[in-house]
Formats: structure tokens, C-alpha cells, sequence
């Protein structure tokens, strides 16, 4: 009776020991009266995995009157436009941080559709622009007291520069981009005052505007003119339906 029992202890012992065949979802259990084994499994179920597509950002625009009230110091009774002739024409833009911004900027109302059209064209050719603020929110004289000053705006009643005739911006038929990266050269002026380093027209940095670039095409194309074509004086920034 005793070598039965040894016996069976040793059967029990090698079913203790054998490495049980699993697979990943399977479980096996081995018991007797003098031992136990149990090998678990456990199956890890991963959920499938999902992909959000972000939509891409688009340009809007849109044109709307605006009163004396609206354009504020920007606009004065004597200036050869009056309120309802010009409008406001309300931009997507890029920025410098390659983040999507809304502007505005006033233009003739004859110039409104021609100016939202353009702008989508430097929207679409990732143009970045430092910022699109009328004349009349900015505080009054921003333009001569800041000499970084870089603000793309159109509508300004004041005299061209060295002149006693009304500016193309008076009329909203004028419009400057970038202004610090693409200033206005004069032998005796130099405007912004900051903007000595783009005088260099090669450096090729994100915001200048050099001859045939996308950007000048793109006002070429809506009937406005460069003043970088402009023998004796250079205005990088400004476009213009005269070409004045």
C-alpha cells in the first residue's frame, strides 16, 4: 500500500512540473489531493485606433458700410471721400506666428470686391501679415511716434508725404503692407524709422514684397500698382489703383 501511495505522489509530482501547453486565451488547472498547479492567462483586447482629421483654415471676407463715428480720426469733413464711399472690408489673414487672424481694412466701396479678392491670394499663398487694423482704431499718430510701426491699413485722410495734395489714401485707392519690412525711401526719408535693415531687398525674409513675388501679382491682378517699380522714389509698401 505504501509503494502505491509513493507512486502516485510521483505521478502528481511530474504533472506539478510539466510545462502545460497555453496559448494566449487558453487556461490551465492541474489539481490533486496533494498539490495544486494553475497557469492563467490573461488576453489584453486593444481598441482599435481612431484618426481626427482637423479642417484646414479657411479665408472668409466680408464688405460692410461705415460711418464717420466708425472711421474715426482716420477720416475728417474735408477729406476728398465721405463716409459712404468707402467701406470696410473684413479679411482672413496670416500672421507671423502661423496662427489664421481676422482683420479689416477700408478701401473705396469701387475697391471693396477687388481687395477681398486679393487678400485670399495672400491667404492662400500663406502671405503672413503683422496685422490688418484701420487707421481710425489705432491711437492717433501711431504711424511717425512708433518707429516699428508695421500695421497693414488703407483708408488715411493726410497729404502724400512731401506734398500738398491729397494722398491716394485719403481716397481709400491706396493700401500699406507691412510697412517696417517694406518701407518708404526717399534720398532725405526713411519711413518707418526702424527699417533700415530692409533696405536690403535681398534678405528674402517672410513679410518683404520684392518685384514679380506672388504679392505684387496678386494686387497686379486687381488692377493696383507697386510703388516698388517707382524710379525716384521706392514705397515697398504701397499698392495703389493710380500708381501714385
Amino acid at each position: 500500500m505504501r509503494k502505491v501511495i509513493i507512486l502516485s505522489l510521483l505521478v502528481v509530482g511530474c504533472a506539478a512540473v510539466e510545462p502545460a501547453a497555453t496559448t494566449a486565451d487558453t487556461t490551465t488547472s492541474t489539481t490533486s489531493t496533494s498539490s495544486t498547479s494553475t497557469t492563467t492567462s490573461t488576453t489584453t483586447t486593444t481598441a482599435p485606433s481612431t484618426t481626427t482629421t482637423l479642417a484646414s483654415p479657411v479665408f472668409t471676407s466680408s464688405i460692410r458700410d461705415v460711418d464717420a463715428e466708425r472711421l474715426a480720426h482716420s477720416w475728417t469733413s474735408d477729406c476728398p471721400v465721405t463716409p459712404d464711399e468707402v467701406v470696410e472690408v473684413e479679411v482672413t489673414h496670416w500672421g507671423f506666428d502661423g496662427q489664421t487672424h481676422e482683420g479689416a481694412i477700408v478701401v473705396a466701396r469701387s475697391e471693396g470686391e477687388n481687395i477681398a479678392a486679393t487678400f485670399e491670394i495672400l491667404f492662400d499663398i500663406g502671405y503672413p501679415i503683422e496685422s490688418v487694423i484701420p487707421i481710425g482704431d489705432l491711437p492717433p499718430g501711431v504711424e511717425d511716434d512708433d518707429p516699428d510701426y508695421n500695421n497693414t491699413s488703407g483708408l488715411h485722410c493726410r497729404r502724400a508725404t512731401g506734398s500738398s495734395r491729397w494722398s491716394d489714401h485719403a481716397r481709400g485707392l491706396a493700401i500699406d503692407i507691412n510697412p517696417l519690412l517694406n518701407p518708404f525711401i526717399t534720398p532725405r526719408t526713411l519711413w518707418p524709422a526702424n527699417s533700415e535693415r530692409y533696405l536690403d531687398r535681398t534678405l528674402g525674409e517672410p513679410g518683404m514684397i520684392t518685384a514679380g513675388d506672388p504679392v505684387v501679382e496678386a494686387f497686379s491682378a486687381h488692377g493696383w500698382y507697386w510703388g516698388g517699380y517707382w524710379e525716384s522714389i521706392k514705397d515697398y509698401q504701397h499698392f495703389s489703383t493710380t500708381n501714385r
